[in-house]
Parts: structure tokens; C-alpha cells; sequence
């Protein structure tokens, strides 16, 4: 077909229909489509996988009647795998899958830290925890207004199980409204929380546990001048982006909006008078630069 179509534009002529597609393209074509037709639903599992009916998710997919009907508004596509380049059915590796995704959800019960919520934040994906997760507390602690970062956290601790159910609906009816643009922007801040998770302010909690269980081990290595100067820690804040408008404007199309737990400010927005394709660029420098994470180095022992 495309070399027909190269031969007719190199006589100098307008392609017409025959000229592209002939009757035995027709036939194949018609073929094809009848081939790909079926009676029953597409398979919502990628593998057979073994004793599926005790299988978790598989059973709760048929609990909730999520079998790829054509009208269902979820299709579903459960991939019990690692993901690996040398698939021949998803050949991609994990970092790619991640950053093709919109937006990763992980409303873990209990998890020490949760490496998923963390792995998506570095990628610059918009993420789904709890504060039940150690990254969803550390989250809340060392960041102002998560919600303009892309991290969404769901209270798991103090409230109902229904209540949760419905804030994180909340969440995803929220993030589905959002525009292109909305969703680039708050990408881009997502991948900005990355500098709060290098090692380099990550590790002093791991050299901190260290001498806590070194101090509890051997007590006479340490004297009382330099305890507490030993297990001091990092002490870093990082506050809602610049960006982020403070109430109703023309920035609010492109710029997603606060969360309403949020403190006030009376200032302006600084994007306030930009168009939907246009970028401050003094204000995308200016968050870039993280001026606002303060970090006090331990004083060394």
C-alpha cells in the first residue's frame, strides 16, 4: 500500500481511493476484522494462573463483576508477572511501565516504608498511600500540602473503612477531572519531592538506628556530652509550590489547585495571568531550586 502510494504521488497525482486500496486489500482487511471478532469476553488475566479460584484478585475482579464487558467503564488487565524487557508479551522493563502510567495507587493497610509510592515519586508519577505506610507519614511530616505534589494520602488510621473508601474516591474522581496540562504540572512537582528522598537525606535515619542499636549494645562507647549530638538527625521542610493559586483564576485550568486542608495566603498567584500552553519560567526555576528544604547537617560525634 505505501508503495503504490509512493508511485502514484511520484507521476505527480492526487492518490484516489482504488489507488490505495484494491480489492484483494479489501478481502484481507475484511479477514482480519472477522477473524478478531468473538462471541465471549476478553480474558482479564494475562496467564492461567494455578488455583485461581483462591486467587485474591482474580476473586475480588469477579466479586465486583469487572469481566471487560464492553460497557464496563474499567477494563482490567491483571499481569501476575515482574515486568521484564525480554517479555514477549510486555517486553518493557519496570521503570518504563511506571512512567507510562497516569498515576500509581497503593492504599496499603500497613507497610514499614513501601517502596512503590517512593519509586513512582522519583519517576514523577502521582501516587495513591496511606498514612498507615511509612513513606505516607514521612510524606505528612517533612512536606506541606502533599496534595500539590502529587502525592495523595489516605487517613487509614483515624477513620472508618468506609471513610476511607469514599476519600479515596475522592482522590481519583479528583485526578480524572484534571487536563493534560494539570497532569504535566503536577508530574513535574511529583519528581521535585526526589531530592527529599536521595540517600544523602535518607541516610541519616539509617546511621541514626545504627547507633541507637550500637548505644543499646555497648553503652560505654558513648559518653553523655556527644549523645545527643550523635543521634541528631536531618531536619528538612518542604513547603506548597509557588504555583499552586489561592483561589478562583485564569491559572486554575492549567494549574492544579491545592488541597483545601491547605493554610491561606493572601499573595497572588505567580501564574495567575499564563494561558493554558504557557510556562513561568522565573516560577519553574524558582521551585526547581527547592529553596524552601532546609536541611541542618548532624553535628558529628
Amino acid at each position: 500500500m505505501g508503495h503504490r502510494l509512493f508511485e502514484v504521488c511520484l507521476r505527480g497525482l492526487i492518490p484516489q481511493g482504488s489507488d490505495i486500496l484494491t480489492q484483494g486489500d479489501v478481502f484481507r482487511l475484511k479477514r482480519c476484522i472477522y477473524a478478531t471478532q468473538r462471541n465471549n469476553l476478553p480474558p482479564i488475566c494475562t496467564h492461567n494462573v494455578v488455583q485461581d479460584n483462591i486467587d485474591l484478585v482474580l476473586c475480588n475482579l469477579r466479586r465486583c463483576q469487572l469481566f471487560n464487558d464492553r460497557h464496563d467503564r474499567v477494563k482490567v488487565i491483571f499481569h501476575p508477572e515482574f515486568l521484564s524487557s525480554t517479555n514477549p508479551l510486555l517486553p518493557m522493563d519496570y521503570e518504563e511501565f511506571v512512567r507510562g502510567c497516569h498515576l500509581g495507587v497503593f492504599p496499603s493497610y500497613y507497610e514499614p516504608w513501601g517502596y512503590t509510592p517512593a519509586e513512582c515519586t522519583v519517576m514523577g508519577i502521582p501516587s495513591v498511600t496511606t498514612n498507615l505506610s511509612g513513606f505516607g507519614c514521612f510524606i505528612e511530616e517533612h512536606v506541606e500540602d502533599p496534595k500539590s505534589y502529587g502525592i495523595y494520602i489516605v487517613d487509614r488510621r483515624f477513620q472508618s473503612c468506609e471513610d476511607s473508601v469514599q476519600q479515596l474516591t475522592k482522590y481519583l474522581v479528583e485526578f480524572c477531572q484534571y487536563s493534560r496540562r494539570q497532569r504535566i504540572v503536577l508530574r513535574n512537582r511529583t519528581e521535585r519531592l526526589s531530592e527529599l528522598l536521595d540517600w544523602k537525606n535518607l541516610s541519616c535515619y539509617y546511621q541514626r538506628a545504627r547507633l541507637m542499636a550500637l548505644k543499646r549494645f555497648s553503652p560505654e562507647l558513648f559518653t553523655s556530652n556527644n549523645n545527643d549530638d550523635t543521634l541528631s538527625t536531618h531536619s528538612f521542610h518542604l513547603s506548597r509550590p509557588y504555583s499552586a493559586p489561592v483561589s478562583p483564576s485564569l491559572s486554575g485550568q492549567s494549574t492544579p489547585l491545592r488541597s483545601a486542608g491547605a493554610n491561606s495566603s493572601n499573595r497572588s498567584s505567580p501564574t495567575s495571568h499564563l494561558d493554558d500552553d504557557e510556562v513561568d519560567d522565573d516560577t519553574e526555576r524558582l521551585e526547581l531550586g527547592l529553596g524552601a528544604v532546609e536541611i541542618n547537617d548532624p553535628v558529628p560525634g
